[in-house]
């Protein structure tokens, strides 16, 4: 009878155990990232573009939140996506570069380093939860095997380590490589196609698969999931799948926009068909501002703000921004609350019910009180300042509606002279600067919300300056006092390092023989 009961006893611990441990999954909040790259504020129906050719994330917003003061963390592609993964400002995590003031830098194929072991990225924390996490399309945090995301806690990828650029001759720079999981799978222009002449490729609908097949799969299993779902087809050069090339108003860059539009409708309509819409977290966003240097039909619109990317003003740094989440967001609100994509991380973190890192500075913010109906409206964060790096430079800050620029600067002479402009046709006298201009004695001050094209400072002979610059100077003066940079990751090149022989080559026959390693000071001349 005894054992009986213990048998009996046994199995209702394993039943009940079992039933926990499901429902608790059940319970977690899925999370997606959906980060677009190049992609400017200004692109979005929602946001006044005129052609409205953004129905599914018009839609997104209308059944969401919209947050029109939301911040990258850098004016470049690769910094700002190590922000969103770390939590932490490019100058902590190392994505920056010493070799020059103020410069912009990321990971080109020749680059040495890449995201360091010593940083916490967001999925190695998810997996206390229990998380799955994976990122579909371009990781661009370095492309050697230390640096790629499966060894910094990604379960899965599919997906390429750098921007699409190409096609290349083999005997002097490779193609870049088409990742699935830890191997190889094919190169870009190669086995995964672009045709540079007429914009065609298949590329977002084969991310879009990806990301389908993982949420089905996440769901049917009953796991919590991370989905970074980061699309790179407005980068230039700028690309659609047949059934929308020539289809915009705007283009081919429109064309590409349309497929990512399309693209999202079809990943929250997948989450609806799931029944999982109430326990799903989604987030659309930018890397950085458009590339308005690419010419109008490779580059968007970053709407009434100055310049874009690779610039501190603001049509490089602010970005498009939407968070959605049936019955948790209230529908059709919109939160001026300053917002940063370093946010992304301790709000996930807060929503996954995990304690963010204690050993380390971290720049980003929870956003729960202000994205959640039943939150406490008094914990909104509504004063944190809003910081723009470039390279190592701290070039201005936002406090509220002020913005203080320290060091101005879109790019060179000699640059400008050869025809490259970060900010056509939007020269603002003393402020658009061809050299680096320090202003740290008296810093420009505009006020965004009267001018977010920041045309007018505002004089520095007014009581307004005065008091402004007595709010914003402390707080910059213990930003510096308490900052500790991290080492730069992207000083060195050797372009022995390029993807000559990525994992998974051999199976392929697709090995390169390199050069020998001759490292060099990279030079970033923005």
């Amino acid at each position: 009878m005894y054992v009986l009961f213990l048998q009996t006893f046994t199995l209702f611990c394993i039943i009940r155990c079992c039933w926990t441990e499901k429902a608790a999954n059940v319970s977690s909040t899925n999370i997606i990232v959906m980060l677009m790259d190049d992609m400017g504020w200004g692109d979005l129906g929602v946001f006044g573009q005129p052609s409205k050719e953004t129905p599914n994330l018009d839609t997104m917003a209308a059944q969401g939140m919209l947050l029109p003061n939301f911040y990258t963390a850098n004016p470049l592609c690769s910094p700002s996506r190590a922000a969103l993964l770390t939590g932490r400002l490019p100058i902590r995590n190392g994505f920056y570069t010493t070799n020059g003031h103020a410069r912009n830098a990321y990971t080109p194929q020749e680059i040495v380093g890449g995201i360091s072991h010593d940083e916490i990225l967001l999925p190695q924390m998810l997996k206390k939860k229990g998380y799955i996490s994976k990122i579909v399309g371009k990781w661009h945090l370095g492309h050697r095997k230390q640096y790629l995301p499966l060894e910094h806690g990604f379960d899965e990828w599919f997906g390429a380590p750098n921007c699409h650029f190409g096609p290349y001759n083999s005997s002097w720079r490779p193609n870049i490589p088409v990742y699935n999981n830890s191997e190889m799978i094919g190169r870009y222009y190669e086995e995964f196609e672009i045709n540079r002449k007429t914009g065609e490729s298949n590329l977002t609908q084969i991310y879009l698969k990806e990301g389908l097949d993982f949420i089905s799969r996440q769901a049917e299993a009953q796991r919590p999931f991370f989905l970074y779902w980061a699309a790179d087809a407005t980068h230039s050069p700028v690309y659609a799948s047949k059934r929308f090339l020539g289809k915009s108003q705007r283009g081919r860059y429109g064309d590409a926009v349309m497929e990512l539009d399309d693209s999202v409708g079809q990943i929250l309509l997948k989450l609806q068909s799931l029944g999982i819409q109430e326990n799903t977290f989604v987030f659309f966003t930018s890397d950085n501002g458009a590339a308005l240097m690419s010419g109008p039909e490779e580059s968007g619109s970053n709407g009434p703000f100055l310049c874009g990317k690779e610039t501190t003003f603001e049509g490089g740094m602010r970005e498009p921004a939407i968070a959605w989440w049936p019955g948790h967001i209230p529908q059709g609100t919109v939160s001026f609350q300053l917002a940063n994509v370093m946010d992304l991380f301790s709000t996930s973190l807060a929503l996954a019910g995990v304690s963010p890192p204690d050993d380390r500075a971290l720049d980003g913010l929870d956003l729960t009180p202000v994205l959640l109906a039943h939150a406490p409206q008094n914990t909104s964060p509504a004063d944190r300042p809003i910081f723009y790096y470039r390279g190592n430079e701290l070039m201005a800050v936002r406090i509220g509606p002020y913005k203080a620029h320290y060091w101005t600067w879109s790019n060179s002479w000699e640059e400008f002279k050869k025809g490259i402009n970060f900010c056509p046709g939007q020269e603002v006298l003393g402020v658009t600067t061809h050299n680096q201009t320090e202003h740290t004695l008296e810093p420009i001050i505009f006020h965004l919300g009267r001018d977010p094209g920041e045309k007018y400072p505002i004089s520095v002979l007014t009581r307004e300056y005065q008091d402004v610059l007595s709010r914003i100077s402390p707080v910059v003066e213990k930003h510096k006092q308490s900052l500790v940079p991290g080492i730069p990751q992207l000083n060195m090149c050797d372009l022995a390092v390029m993807n000559w022989a990525p994992a998974g080559c051999e199976k392929l026959g697709k090995c390169l023989k390199g050069p020998k390693s001759e490292p060099w000071k990279c030079d970033w001349p923005h």
